[in-house]
Formats: C-alpha cells, sequence, structure tokens
C-alpha cells in the first residue's frame, strides 16, 4: 500500500466511478482498475460493490476510506511542517476555532498577526470544543481556540481571557422587576437566576449542564425553549424575539436586531474561559509557535 494508492482510492470514492476518477486523474481506465484490485488482494476484502452507475462502498471499504483521507493530510501536513521548518515566515496555519470566537474576537486578533506576518495564511476549522480535540488528537490541526470545560489531558493549555455569560432577548422578556441596573456600560443591566428561570430559554448544549448546576443550587427548574449545537443558533434565535439566548460576552458583537435587550447574570459561577490548546507530544511548526506567542502577548 502507497500513497498513491490511497489518493487514487479516495478519488475514485469521490467521483464515484473508476472511468470518472481515471480522468480526473488522467489516467486509463484499465490501470486504475488495476491498482483498486490490489487493494483489495492486500487487504483481502471487497472494498466496493461496482454497481451500473456508481460504486458502492462496503464497511471495509468506508473504514479504508476514512484512514485514508486521515492519512493524506498528514502527509500534506508533514510536507508542510518541513517546508516551514526552513523558513517560519510563509505558509499556512491550520488552526481550529469554536464558532463564537471565530466570528467575534479571533478576527481581531488575526488582524495584527496578518500585519506583522503578511505571508502567512490561514487555514480554518470551525466546529465544537469537542470536535476540535479529536482533531488535535489527530494531528489535523496544530492549535485551536476552545472553551472551557473540556478534558485538558494530553494538551498544553494557555488560558486566554475570562468571560461572564449573558442573557439576551427582546425587552418583552425583561420586566422592570426582574432586572437590577448594571455597574457596567456594555450591558442593559444584571438578571438573577430565580428570574432566568420563568423565561423561555435558548441553549447551546455545551451549557446545560453549567446552567442546570446553577438553577439546582438554588433550587429553580429553568424553561428550555430551544437547545441546539451551536452558539451562534442561541444568539440568532434570541435576536429573532424567539426567546431568551444563553451567550457568552463575546457573542455580544453577532446580536444585530437594535431592540434586543443585554443582560448579564448575576452568578458569577456562570462564565466561560477561553484558551488556545495544541498536542502535548506533536510537532509545533515555527508559524504556530508564533501565532500562539501573539495571541498571549495580546491577551496579558
Amino acid at each position: 500500500m502507497e500513497l498513491k494508492q490511497l489518493s487514487h482510492f479516495v478519488t475514485v470514492v469521490k467521483e464515484g466511478t473508476i472511468s470518472g476518477a481515471a480522468r480526473k486523474l488522467n489516467l486509463s481506465q484499465p490501470p486504475l482498475s488495476t491498482q483498486m484490485k490490489q487493494l483489495e488482494d492486500e487487504f483481502g476484502c471487497v472494498l466496493f460493490e461496482r454497481g451500473s452507475r456508481k460504486i458502492q462502498l462496503t464497511e471495509a471499504g468506508q473504514l479504508l476510506y476514512e484512514r485514508a483521507v486521515t492519512m493524506l493530510e498528514l502527509s500534506e501536513a508533514t510536507r508542510r511542517e518541513l517546508l516551514d521548518y526552513n523558513s517560519g515566515l510563509t505558509g499556512a496555519l491550520r488552526l481550529g476555532v469554536v464558532s463564537s470566537v471565530g466570528s467575534s474576537l479571533l478576527p481581531l486578533w488575526a488582524a495584527a498577526f496578518h500585519q506583522a506576518y503578511p505571508d502567512i495564511r490561514f487555514e480554518l476549522f470551525e466546529a465544537n470544543t469537542y470536535q476540535l480535540l479529536e482533531q488535535l488528537r489527530s494531528n489535523l490541526l496544530e492549535l485551536a481556540i476552545v472553551r472551557t470545560p473540556f478534558h485538558a489531558e494530553g494538551f498544553v493549555c494557555t488560558s486566554l481571557c475570562e468571560e461572564p455569560m449573558l442573557a439576551v432577548g427582546s425587552e418583552t422578556f425583561f420586566p422592570e422587576k426582574t432586572v437590577v441596573p448594571s455597574d457596567s456600560g456594555c450591558f442593559d443591566g444584571c438578571i438573577t437566576l430565580e428570574a432566568l428561570s420563568r423565561l423561555p430559554l435558548i441553549v447551546y448544549r455545551r451549557w446545560e449542564t453549567p446552567l442546570h448546576d446553577a438553577f439546582t443550587r438554588e433550587g429553580l427548574s429553568p424553561s428550555y425553549f430551544c437547545l441546539n449545537d451551536d452558539a451562534r443558533t442561541s444568539v440568532r434565535w434570541a435576536d429573532a424575539g424567539l426567546g431568551v439566548g444563553i451567550v457568552p460576552a463575546s457573542s455580544q458583537p453577532l446580536l444585530q436586531n437594535p431592540h434586543t435587550k443585554v443582560y448579564k447574570i448575576s452568578d458569577s459561577r456562570l462564565f466561560t474561559s477561553i484558551s488556545v490548546i495544541h498536542n502535548k507530544n506533536a510537532y509545533l511548526s515555527t508559524i504556530a509557535r508564533m501565532f500562539l506567542k501573539h495571541l498571549i502577548t495580546e491577551m496579558h
């Protein structure tokens, strides 16, 4: 098994037919068919069923496809790392980032870095914290900017900042008696957990457990109107007046509706930390080290 064979196999899967893959690769069809047969002979199993129109992967074929994609990505990452070893001032940074940071704070951090190093490009991978941790473990990313809580074992973690959790929504959800003035000009006021428990909450699932724990400590039972998988969804639904979104403070710039109110949750234990992390045992390129240093300098 060679990387070239795996690359051809991945192309066959993506194109759906050997003839289509042959055209894509500028090869004739018989040699490509022979390569696929050699792979099957080497592993002693059928990788795909050849239908009248498109091939269908077997379970073994699907497993090989997933492994082949990872191996090819690692090969390309290694190639870039070796090129980077000689220069360090050009190339791309493979950076993972959670959506709430990627669409708010990261553009500001990246702008200053880009000004200092204009020849460095970014390859961003936006996902939730748990997905980014898996990509780091597989060495598909060099750095990731994530939010707590997460299991930090096996990673080098640098905390960048802490921020409070906010309740955002239409002013109709916030009668005057439920809120108090804020000592910060950034918010419209503060709201207690007791007042929040009576509102239709829009919550990213990652915050469900910390919120539940906070409400339980106060003997309260919250009302969840919408649970979702992206902090930006909470912002957009709250902006549309559907309920009260529970979001980190850095999500505030994503609000578009001028009538959406922003209240800091008064429980000081409800906060989130933004951290930059990397795999403890993985190679960290010059570019990654430079960007890591930049982040630490910016935030401290």
